[in-house]
């Protein structure tokens, strides 16, 4: 098993390469009958990379609740827009199953920004925060631990613009789905150190 660096400076990473989206494909659901449609598919799924964006605030004392959920599998991510389908059953359904894994960091608070939504106890989800002391890594952030491992460069430049926004960017669209995806491909690379040990 291989034992990564503890951690990274932001210096190193800026002249990391870009991590894309390229061949990829990116969905947004919108609409209550969408989001019925793919969860029946997502439910398919053995693991999905998970992340979620709420708008930010500026004043002190001021919050909103989350604004989009992102859920991918390796060729497709799902960006289900919160601010205007609220949260359906079928997707808390999804959210509250053992199965399909879901992989995100620091879960609990996405937890948080869920319930503001809707009171569900979220199941099946695996924190690689947790996970990736196994291997080494101090870092907690996503950049960081992905530049670890992957020696790309996650943009994060979208990170504060208006996820309630009538129409999301396709910067935006870019940031939301490379982070479920890169949180996707940290388990797989993961899973396949630690197996190494095992062998």
């Amino acid at each position: 098993m291989q034992i990564y660096r503890a951690t990274i400076s932001k210096e190193e990473i800026s002249v990391m390469p870009q991590l894309s989206c390229e061949g990829k494909k990116i969905l947004v659901v919108d609409n209550l009958e969408s989001a019925y449609k793919e969860c029946k598919i997502l439910m398919k799924r053995e693991i999905l990379g998970f992340d979620t964006e709420t708008r930010p605030s500026f004043r002190k004392g001021e919050t909103h609740k989350v604004s989009l959920l992102q859920l991918a599998d390796e060729q497709c991510c799902w960006l289900f827009r919160l601010n205007k389908i609220d949260f359906p059953g079928a997707l808390a359904d999804l959210i509250t199953a053992e199965r399909p894994v879901k992989i995100g960091l620091s879960v609990k608070d996405d937890y948080r920004r869920m319930a503001q939504r809707a009171p569900i106890t979220p199941h099946g989800f695996v924190d690689l925060q947790q996970e990736v002391k196994k291997i080494g890594i101090a870092e907690l952030g996503l950049q960081k631990i992905y530049a670890i491992m992957f020696g790309k460069r996650i943009s994060k430049t979208s990170r504060l613009s208006n996820w309630d926004a009538d129409i999301l960017q396709p910067k935006q669209m870019e940031y939301a789905a490379i982070d479920a995806w890169a949180c996707l491909d940290i388990y797989k690379k993961l899973c396949d150190e630690l197996q190494k040990n095992i062998s």
